[in-house]
């Protein structure tokens, strides 16, 4: 079967491309990216190329976007490029200068894609990388999904050329004539990857000529075996959702793995297998861990996932000296405590005289305090932890906490949960629930009436 052929029937068997889509294509100027561009031309495919230049290899990174650029005016091929300053990036993020490259290099894919409206970016892996990233997965530790090496096809990221092997990309392109750049890296065998593909793997095929397509075919096993996993994993995941969004901790001890049935719902959101373990062995409340972008938290048995940035954000206090209309703002959208989509609420407080014609407003929206017991300026603030009321209609004070764990309001409401407070911090409002019965009105004896209208 000829080259552009095994392309062409791998892209089919995975249903990678259409000869309708316009595609991107990540080039270098190394042989595989070449290569991925010309067999994807000569499939009739439209294409436009893109190019990263990291400027970590001073002058030959330079020759590199040369030759792109030189390629794709050649091929009447339209190219898009971007110059990155890779070193500062790796020290400023903390990262090493590989994960700093890839980063840039996957963000601006993904960015110019969308605003491209392209239907995929393809990528030059083949399949002597694939043999490399499941070997370096095995050596650095890994399970199931880490043996299955890279997917054909992960979101937009489209990998056409890892049923072909390097020496076939090489005798493809010395059949249509077609130049290429050598990243001299590539050569040195002082990064893991290229330990394995120099040393490792020659060693490997003394062994075992065959070595490589036998980790191939494990890997499509595996693929196939991970998509039965998965459905499993995905339905023991439902059983464990709750209500609120949060998940059953107790749930999972009858589950067929829970570590690993955990370790699936976590791992998305950035937590290892260290913290993995640690939040299935805890059970005490208030107990939280931390990823790059979320927080996991351990509450009465139950695990909630929060956005690090919405965790931590927290509502400010309004001080109020008399009556009058307030505007409290938030800083972010999306629900308030009181579930309404808004950045900012209203309050208004007026002072009325009881009469005989009175009604109580009993709206969740409304509270109706005893003027004369309440002492301002008032506060406006989140709930803290210990604050404790009276709730209207009940004589001993409870923990706000325990009011809304008992009325089941999620973990991050009831952590930006509002409350009024008097000059000497005494709670009067639980904002959009209940007041404090210190603070109600009698229609018997109270004269006056503070009414707070949200709005």
């Amino acid at each position: 079967m000829s080259f552009s052929r095994n392309i062409s029937h791998y892209i089919s068997r995975y249903d990678l491309m259409y000869h309708d889509g316009f595609y991107l294509v990540a080039l270098s100027g190394g042989a595989d990216s070449v290569a991925l561009l010309c067999v994807l031309r000569e499939l009739g495919y439209r294409l436009e190329a893109v190019h990263c230049n990291f400027h970590l290899r001073g002058e030959e990174s330079n020759r590199d976007e040369n030759f792109c650029v030189s390629l794709c005016s050649q091929m009447n091929i339209p190219l898009h490029r971007a110059h990155f300053d890779t070193q500062l990036y790796a020290e400023t993020h903390k990262v090493s200068i590989e994960m700093a490259a890839r980063e840039l290099r996957y963000r601006y894919f993904e960015r110019l894609r969308d605003d491209m409206n392209a239907a995929g970016i393809c990528v030059a892996h083949h399949r002597d990388d694939q043999v490399e990233t499941v070997l370096l997965n095995l050596v650095r530790g890994t399970g199931l999904m880490g043996l299955q090496g890279m997917k054909p096809k992960n979101g937009y990221i489209l990998r056409p050329m890892l049923a072909v092997s390097k020496a076939q990309i090489l005798t493809y392109l010395s059949d249509i004539h077609q130049e290429f750049v050598t990243d001299s890296t590539n050569l040195e065998d002082d990064v893991m990857r290229n330990k394995l593909r120099l040393k490792v793997i020659p060693l490997l095929e003394e062994m075992n000529p065959s070595v490589a397509d036998n980790i191939l075919r494990m890997t499509e096993n595996l693929c196939e075996a991970g998509k039965v996993v998965d459905t499993a994993i995905r339905k023991n995941i439902e059983k464990l959702r709750q209500t609120d969004g949060s998940y059953d901790l107790a749930a999972l001890e009858g589950l067929a793995s829970p570590s690993y049935t955990l370790w699936a719902l976590l791992s998305p959101y950035g937590f290892n297998r260290v913290q993995t373990m640690e939040i299935l062995a805890n059970e005490r409340s208030g107990a939280h861990w931390q990823s790059e972008d979320y927080v996991s938290i351990v509450e009465r048995g139950s695990l909630y996932l929060f956005k690090k940035e919405d965790w931590e954000r927290v509502p400010p206090l309004l001080k109020i000296p008399e009556t009058g209309i307030y505007i409290y703002s938030f800083g972010w959208s999306g629900k308030t405590d009181c579930g309404r989509k808004s950045q900012e609420m209203k309050f208004h407080l007026t002072i009325e005289s009881v009469r005989n014609e009175f009604q109580i407003n009993r709206s969740e929206a409304v509270a109706n305090l005893d003027a004369d017991k309440v002492k301002f300026p008032l506060t406006i603030r989140p709930v803290r932890e210990g604050d404790r009321f009276v709730p209207f209609g009940m004589k001993g004070s409870k923990l706000v906490s325990d009011f809304l764990t008992d009325l089941k309001v999620g973990l991050l409401t009831r952590r930006r949960q509002l409350v009024v407070t008097d000059v000497d911090d005494n709670i009067i409002w639980l904002v959009g629930r209940r007041i404090d019965n210190r603070f109600a009105i009698n229609l018997r004896s109270t004269s006056r009436v503070l009414i707070i209208l949200m709005i």
